[in-house]
């Protein structure tokens, strides 16, 4: 089935399509994270934690100016999200046992893909890395890396929030570590863009 895509970063001007993505059934597990466990130092799971972390990725997108991600859209409705940056904002990834850095090379780190229960299954997560790709790229980012689920058997969906290690294969990274029998460490490197 052919479709419009087009991603958008994160701004104040998509932020109601960031909100109206997550509350599409299928999306407790954003709704709760809101994309700010792996900036945060500590965390827990609550009602009053989602709506702090929300209150948060908010307040990163309104007050620092940073761009946390691309929201995706099929048809220009919201259809997915992914999450990537500076490694140095994701602070928990550095205490993490499977993700903490292999060596002091600076990347940019992918830690969320996110498709909406409507919209899977017709390759929207393939493109939404392809556009991150992209938009690293065009931020002068070198190395981008991710760390994704690798086992035989399929997780639930809501579980696969990392992405599949064919996913980022299909991309051209390449496993770089691995601390995990299920998780690995995968590196893409980026050309700078050509100049227009």
């Amino acid at each position: 089935m052919a479709y419009a895509f087009q991603t958008r970063p994160l701004t104040a001007d998509t932020w109601a399509d960031l909100e109206a993505l997550f509350d599409l059934r299928g999306g407790s597990i954003v709704r709760g994270c809101w994309c700010m466990y792996y900036r945060k130092s500590a965390a827990s799971a609550s009602a009053a934690v989602a709506a702090a972390n929300k209150r948060d990725l908010r307040g990163l997108v309104d007050g620092d100016g940073v761009t946390p991600g691309l929201v995706g859209y099929v048809d220009g409705a919201p259809a997915g999200w992914i999450s990537l940056g500076p490694r140095e904002d994701y602070t928990r990834l550095s205490r993490s046992r499977i993700m903490k850095p292999v060596d002091d090379t600076p990347v940019w780190s992918i830690v969320c893909t996110y498709v909406a229960k409507p919209f899977r299954g017709q390759g929207v997560q393939h493109r939404l890395l392809g556009a991150a790709i992209d938009h690293a790229r065009d931020h002068g980012v070198r190395l981008l890396e991710a760390y994704p689920v690798d086992k035989a058997e399929r997780s639930h969906d809501d579980f696969m929030f990392f992405g599949s290690r064919s996913l980022y294969e299909k991309a051209g990274f390449t496993e770089v570590f691995r601390r995990s029998p299920t998780r690995v460490v995968m590196r893409r490197a980026l050309r700078p863009p050509r100049r227009r």
